[in-house]
């Protein structure tokens, strides 16, 4: 099979397509024909290794010390159900489904096999391959850092959303609707259009005005995009306030925030933003786009051309 493979640390230019052996499904795997996945932030951070410090000593002990240990990057994907393994009862043949696979990568690539108790589950019905992909890195990302503001805990929260227009802050704001919650975004002039057509009215335009200098208080600040600190923060937050940034951790993902956007995109309650969609052989100008940091919601990466149902 084809398989995009990352062969050291550094520009969008280390990556080639290579051939490799397509994966065998254990007892318990799934061996799954990708049709689509993305490229996020997080896959131009482990190829670039692009952190500061001993946070660089530490991802190169965790992913490779050279190249990364695991060379087909990509966490996300959507496909269909080619084989089963023998004591397989949750999938069956031709089943579309969708799922993260977190650090173990590998979805950039034609095929993947994954436990059938990991993180995947049926595609909601009405997502073409690109859209049930995109949802997923920004979309769980987004429901973590918010739960753990207890975002649900109590009715008429504020919450401030620093870097709204990325995949995460993106689906932010549509967990946050969710949860009927007072929602102000912050982003550039050129982001503007999109937050308002998420059913943002509050918008604070970093370009033209310093978002640490607005007078109104939030119960919850939420940073998607890791560029700010608590301290710069901190006289926004009303008295016990919470402040969350996509920087502090990585977000863990699980199987019931998949099925929470499932639910919320089959209701139309969710929606996949997707700024643009490359085949697999433009790896290299995906990550590049990624790369530049202007990248609105979600890149689809087009793996397989599976007929739509």
């Amino acid at each position: 099979m084809k398989a995009v493979i990352c062969t050291q640390y550094g520009s969008p230019d280390v990556l080639q397509i290579q051939e490799v052996s397509k994966p065998i499904p254990k007892d318990r795997e799934i061996l799954v024909k990708i049709v689509a996945t993305a490229v996020n932030s997080g896959d131009v951070r482990v190829r670039s290794l692009d952190v500061k410090g001993f946070l660089k000593v530490l991802m190169r002990l965790v992913l490779g010390i050279s190249k990364p240990r695991k060379p087909i990057l990509g966490t996300v994907f959507s496909g269909v159900v080619e084989t089963v393994g023998s004591n397989v009862s949750k999938f069956k043949v031709a089943d579309k489904v969708f799922g993260m696979t977190g650090f173990k990568f590998g979805t950039h690539a034609e095929y993947i096999a994954v436990d059938q108790n990991s993180n995947v589950i049926e595609m909601p019905y009405n997502a073409s391959f690109e859209e049930a992909a995109a949802i997923i890195f920004g979309g769980q990302t987004a429901i973590y850092f918010l739960d753990k503001a207890r975002i649900a805990e109590k009715p008429n929260k504020k919450l401030l959303i620093i870097g709204a227009t990325g995949s995460v802050g993106t689906a932010a704001i549509q967990i946050a609707k969710y949860y009927n919650v007072d929602i102000t975004a912050v982003c550039s002039s050129e982001g503007q259009k999109l937050v308002n057509e998420l059913g943002v009215k509050n918008v604070i335009l970093y370009d033209k005005e310093d978002f640490t200098k607005q007078t109104e208080k939030f119960d919850i600040i939420f940073d998607a995009v890791g560029k700010s600190n608590r301290k710069q923060c901190e006289k926004l937050l009303n008295e016990n306030g919470v402040y969350k940034s996509v920087s502090s951790v990585n977000a863990s993902e699980n199987i019931q925030q998949l099925q929470l956007l499932k639910e919320l995109f089959e209701k139309g309650a969710f929606k996949a933003v997707i700024d643009k969609t490359f085949q697999m052989d433009e790896i290299i100008e995906a990550h590049r786009y990624v790369d530049t940091g202007r990248k609105k919601g979600n890149v689809a990466l087009r793996i397989s051309k599976c007929q739509e149902h």
